[in-house]
């Protein structure tokens, strides 16, 4: 997963994204952050879902559909 383009976003702790690379502004919550930041750090699907479910009282399967829409949110914006 290419994640140079997320590397480039300027997040708030409020959640608010800005993309200097096309001007666009996002909004996503604390866990969005995290995916987000663990993406950057060049983490993979596998070690975010490890993460997540470490940090969160959430199973595997609860997690792996919410995991998988939100990175394809991601690649609609072009993100990754």
């Amino acid at each position: 997963m290419q994640t140079e383009r997320l590397k480039t976003l300027a997040i708030s702790d409020s959640g608010f994204i800005f993309d200097p690379s096309s001007g666009d502004t996002f909004n996503t919550n604390d866990i969005g952050i995290q995916i987000i930041n663990l993406l950057k750090q060049g983490k993979d699907f596998n070690d975010i879902m490890d993460q997540l479910i470490e940090d969160y009282e959430v199973t595997e399967n609860e997690l792996e559909a919410d995991l998988r829409d939100y990175i394809q949110i991601l690649k609609n914006y072009h993100m990754v």
